[in-house]
């Protein structure tokens, strides 16, 4: 059995409508820093991040404290934005983004079932404990998958929340969902 900490990058210098890959705000790195003194108690173990900066840069002072290489994965992303909204600039992602509330993913465009599909499955076969830094919508996927529950917004991780789940290598078992708050997201 494998935990799974899933983390949400600290608060980053620009809005996701903003910038397409920021970095972290000084409060942002701030409480990075302070989630590492938290998290070091249940490590060394391996550390797992999304290629967005903001994710990287969060794991960081863990993956100082340990002594270690952080593992980047694309499977850790933030849930691809669709052609049709990609085309029409930055600023329609939030938009797109806080009408994805209250939606499934059976009705979302292949893109996005197939970006849910893969990140699952990355976490199902997940074989050892892991702290992985990542986003908003990749925690509610495994959220979601682990109750069986197919909307694509269920919690408001807030920054640096930790939500943990269990791999078994053919399913997930949620432990414990990290702090929520309402966020630039939703």
């Amino acid at each position: 059995m494998a935990r799974l900490y899933l983390v949400r990058h600290a608060q980053a210098a620009a809005r996701f409508d903003e910038d397409p890959d920021p970095g972290l705000s000084d409060e942002g790195k701030a409480a990075a820093v302070d989630l590492a003194l938290e998290l070091e108690k249940i490590g060394p173990c391996q550390i797992l991040t999304s290629p967005l900066e903001r994710a990287r840069e969060s794991a960081l002072p863990l993956a100082n404290r340990w002594g270690i290489q952080p593992e980047v994965s694309p499977a850790f992303s933030e849930i691809p934005t669709p052609p049709d909204v990609a085309q029409q600039g930055i600023t329609a992602r939030g938009p797109w983004l806080q009408q994805l509330a209250g939606q499934r993913y059976p009705t979302q465009p292949p893109i996005i079932r197939a970006w849910r599909e893969g990140l699952v499955g990355m976490l199902r076969t997940g074989r050892y404990d892991s702290v992985i830094f990542t986003h908003f919508m990749v925690i509610n996927a495994a959220i979601g998958a682990a109750l069986g529950d197919d909307r694509l917004v269920i919690a408001q991780p807030d920054y640096c929340s930790c939500t943990v789940l269990e791999s078994n290598g053919r399913s997930l078992t949620l432990v414990s969902r990290g702090p929520e708050a309402v966020t630039a997201v939703l």
